[in-house]
């Protein structure tokens, strides 16, 4: 059970990092509160948009006002797992030769993997087990990864050439999925201002500790959420299955398979990371409303059918969250 002392002190923590970060990123409000809600949760984002959008500056951002380690992976078809990993390495001390294991990029607090869908679906599996279980194993060896930890993913669009599809089984370890759009003429005009005039962008000095985010997510899981909204989280999740009784009939025509329970799990707890900043002490509709399409996009499936059509998987989602009415 959280204490009001731990909820206000998280709260401030938070507000004080989201003004750092947005001291140095111009708009994107969307993408910054994925970028938040996963770190609270102990998840991974994948952030999709043509390069050139401040993808990588949002990484390093997010590090430097925390004051973590911060580690770039630039993913290429050449890349091997190892480059990643690490490996052992033959080391010779006193004249005795011994293997000793020379740690990869991926030992970090915060990772961007830069474009990984340019590398192949090798390379990019070896993402899977720091992502999910935080740990890394090369050969009988076991290493653990330092907390907190996330992997910030980018992702150039399918269609443009020299990429890889990311496999289902590794879309689904995404806990949120965000789409770094254009941006306005007003923050275009901000950005080149920023950019081009006195000494340009400069990364922001820590404005919260390591303690304080080990902290907020302690806070994140402690916040209640009532049960008819943990069962209507349920019954969105079911609906995106073709063969469920409330699912939509677009969904019933162009969905192959709907959302793992993984999808319920990363809705729930983005919905109560989402609470946190917005500074209250339990989930709300509004909360579930808000990240609702991020949680899910990318974990539908479209059919043949679907794929043909080009049916927009968003616009499913709407369906969905249309259909299924909350029933307090």
């Amino acid at each position: 059970m959280i204490t009001e002392a731990q909820l206000e002190r998280a709260s401030n923590a938070l507000s004080s990092l989201q003004t750092a970060i947005r001291q140095v990123i111009v708009g994107q409000p969307d993408v910054i509160r994925a970028a938040l809600i996963a770190f609270l949760c102990r998840g991974n984002v994948l952030l999709e948009g043509v390069p050139g959008l401040g993808k990588t500056l949002l990484v390093r951002t997010l590090a430097s006002a925390v004051g973590l380690r911060y580690s770039r992976i630039q993913f290429t078809p050449d890349l091997m797992p190892a480059d990643i990993i690490g490996t052992d390495i033959i080391t010779e001390t006193d004249g005795r030769r011994q293997f000793e294991f020379s740690a990869g990029p991926v030992f970090a607090n915060v990772v961007l993997a830069d474009e990984v869908n340019r590398a192949t679906p090798k390379t990019q599996s070896a993402l899977l087990e720091a992502m999910e279980e935080r740990t890394v194993s090369v050969g009988k060896s076991t290493y653990t990864l330092d907390e907190p930890y996330i992997v910030l993913a980018t992702q150039n669009p399918i269609e443009m050439e020299g990429t890889y599809p990311l496999p289902e089984a590794q879309l689904d370890r995404f806990m949120l999925k965000a789409t770094v759009h254009f941006p306005s003429l007003d923050e275009l005009s901000q950005i080149v201002e920023r950019t081009t005039e006195g000494i340009g962008i400069q990364l922001p000095e820590p404005a919260v500790t390591r303690d304080d985010i080990l902290l907020a997510r302690d806070v994140v899981r402690g916040i209640p959420i009532a049960d008819s909204l943990r069962t209507y989280v349920s019954r969105l999740v079911l609906a995106t299955h073709p063969e469920s009784k409330n699912a939509p009939d677009r969904v019933r025509q162009f969905v192959e398979y709907g959302a793992s329970p993984r999808g319920a799990i990363a809705l729930i707890l983005a919905a109560k990371a989402h609470a946190l900043l917005e500074g209250e002490a339990h989930v709300r509709p509004a909360d579930i409303e808000n990240v609702f399409r991020s949680a899910l996009v990318h974990r539908l499936i479209l059919n043949f059918r679907g794929e043909a059509e080009g049916i927009s998987i968003p616009s499913l989602l709407d369906d969905v969250w249309s259909k299924v009415q909350l029933v307090q």
